[in-house]
């Protein structure tokens, strides 16, 4: 039976490890490689590491870091930010990357979403939608780091990204980000029964409770989080953190039962 996954998110710039509210007023948290070290220590269902500033400024991926991450890590990697052509990606995979996740290139060229799926596989793409409630209704899409609005629905892009071939899709809400008030479960509700592929929801989480909630909503999906796994207490103080095997399959079971045959 497949099983939900609980995914640290990290987020680089200028190759150092930040973490963002509401995708502005980020703030160092470390070094990204000792981060990975330590995830390693507590196996971790798999990584998302995401450069927050490549597709904003235009840039190609670094490299270097991806491979000095991909290197280090032993458990399933995803990275995103900055690529933009099946070249970039396919690199990536050949530096030990599993996955690449993909939001700006593919929103502006969604045909890039089938050369990728058949260069690398679908397996290995995840489309990551990064959304905002509207102030009228709904959910409006946004890319370079929430700063430009894409036209489409949200549910258009679902389908979308799932008839052009990707292999999972990545939920991110703009309005949870960094703030720890739980997932946004009207958000889950919406897309749950459009969805046809694996999902990973991201912002939000504050506990293991949350993503209980989430679990309990959606049936099996991906956990993602970021404030969760890097800071500790109502200060913020900085520490790795991530649910022990036994806290983890304790959640998973309690809430997972009744949703037996999801994906």
């Amino acid at each position: 039976m497949l099983r939900p996954r609980i995914t640290p998110c990290l987020l680089l710039r200028n190759s150092g490890l930040v973490k963002t509210k509401q995708f502005t007023d980020d703030k160092y948290v470390g070094d990204p490689i000792n981060a990975v070290k330590i995830f390693n220590e507590k196996s971790v269902d798999e990584l998302l590491v995401i450069d927050i500033d490549a597709s904003r400024l235009g840039i190609d991926p670094d490299y270097s870091v991806i491979e000095r991450l991909a290197n280090e890590s032993r458990m399933p990697l995803c990275y995103g930010g900055g690529i933009k052509t099946v070249r970039q990606a396919e690199r990536i995979i050949q530096l030990g990357v599993e996955k690449v996740a993909i939001s700006s290139a593919v929103l502006e060229s969604p045909l890039l979403i089938r050369q990728l799926s058949e260069t690398i596989g679908s397996q290995s793409i995840v489309g990551v939608l990064d959304v905002k409630k509207s102030i009228f209704k709904g959910y409006e899409i946004y890319i370079n780091n929430g700063k430009k609005k894409i036209k489409g629905s949200l549910i258009y892009w679902i389908k979308a990204f799932q008839e052009y071939g990707a292999g999972e899709i990545l939920i991110n809400s703009i309005d949870r980000d960094g703030m720890q008030n739980g997932y946004d479960l009207e958000l889950v509700k919406l897309t749950k029964k459009f969805i046809t592929i694996p999902v990973t929801f991201l912002g939000g989480a504050s506990s293991l409770d949350d993503i209980g909630d989430l679990i309990e909503t959606f049936g099996v999906a991906g956990c993602a989080a970021g404030s969760l796994f890097v800071f500790k207490g109502k200060y913020r103080a900085v520490l790795i953190s991530y649910p022990s095997f036994i806290e983890k399959y304790e959640l998973v079971l309690n809430r997972i039962s009744k949703f037996k045959g999801h994906f």
